[in-house]
């Protein structure tokens, strides 16, 4: 266990391999309820949001989610999130467990600059959050909730009943696999736990903690927010140009980005692999061209499924191309590194 965010989280269960490889092979339970939630609501809900993110939230239906980033006037991340549109007028933002309050604040100010009739709360107290990831996720949660989990498409989300407790599904993850996330009322969040993993029992399903939660994300190409991208990395920086809505008017940030679209970026964030599988790259770690350091690890592990060692590096964008290569030095000892396309791993849908 650790303190991460103010809560206390489990690293692993069985452990990190063992957690791992369910989640690719079966399934993997995750309490995530670290995570913030924001809802903002009023008529002037959507305009605040097209102003606040990236991201063209105009898009969403209602039961429908959207990845994007909450932007400073630099281009910079204030945080990666996730915005759900509960109803015409009512949005939620997940946010990650670090930055509830200062993503809170930074909303509020800036709302407010703006103007408008809209109302902020923040109500991360209301949730409780279980992430069941895996190709037997389906048919694991598919016994516990009358939601047709087979209708839903990638990205959507549904009210409805799990275990008899009443819950939003929604059909998104974090570590590359089909799966679910389950929005709970807190005092319900262990009982909703305990049926899960009995449902699930028989298709191997596991409780997985934070450690393999890191590993399958980096896996899956996903960012990690804090170390692959902060507030002195541009959303085009990270490589998530796709998460720019650039038909927008305006958003903060937009002028820097459309800047850096049209002129090109000096430093951009590359997908690596370690030449020799036992090196491993860890955050922080130089990258060095010739003599001079270039660039720094951001992110690096070992992945149990691909069996690689990997990482992102924010390197210059010249280093930045598939094919480059360049070294990291992992305790004044340079390992060869390769710039390898992205997502490292791809999970195979089935239809």
């Amino acid at each position: 266990m650790v303190e991460f965010g103010g809560w206390e989280m489990p690293v692993e269960y069985t452990g990190i391999t063992d957690e791992h490889l369910a989640v690719r092979t079966r399934a993997g339970l995750f309490d995530v309820s670290h995570m913030g939630q924001l809802e903002i609501a009023g008529p002037d809900a959507l305009a605040t949001i097209q102003w606040l993110t990236s991201n063209d939230a105009s898009r969403l239906v209602v039961g429908q989610a959207q990845y994007s980033a909450l932007t400073t006037p630099a281009g910079t991340f204030v945080d990666d999130i996730l915005v759900y549109r509960l109803a015409d007028d009512h949005y939620m933002l997940v946010v990650n467990a670090s930055n509830i309050v200062s993503d809170f604040e930074w909303i509020t100010s800036h709302a407010a600059e703006r103007g408008g009739d809209v109302a902020l709360v923040n109500a991360s107290s209301r949730y409780a959050l279980l992430a069941l990831q895996g190709p037997a996720s389906v048919g694991v949660l598919e016994q516990l909730t009358d939601i047709d989990l087979g209708a839903m498409k990638y990205y959507r989300f549904a009210p409805g009943e799990v275990a008899g407790i009443r819950a939003t599904v929604s059909r998104t993850g974090y570590t590359g696999e089909d799966g679910f996330e389950i929005y709970v009322p807190p005092a319900s969040a262990e009982r909703a736990w305990k049926a899960v993993l009995e449902a699930g029992k028989d298709a191997g399903v596991i409780a997985c903690g934070l450690g393999a939660r890191d590993t399958l994300r980096l896996e899956a190409g996903m960012r990690l927010c804090g170390s692959d991208m902060d507030g002195e990395t541009t959303v085009l920086e990270a490589g998530l140009g796709w998460i720019v809505g650039w038909k927008k008017d305006e958003f903060l940030g937009a002028d820097v980005l459309r800047r850096q679209k049209s002129e090109g970026l000096s430093h951009k964030l590359a997908a690596f692999e370690m030449a020799e599988p036992r090196s491993i790259a860890r955050p922080g770690y130089p990258v060095m061209r010739d003599d001079e350091q270039v660039g720094v690890v951001t992110s690096g592990t070992f992945t149990p499924f691909l069996k690689k060692a990997i990482g992102f590096a924010r390197v210059p964008v010249d280093l930045a191309e598939v094919g480059q290569a360049f070294d990291v030095l992992i305790r004044n000892r340079r390992a060869r590194a390769a710039v390898v396309p992205e997502p490292f791993y791809k999970r195979e849908k089935t239809s």
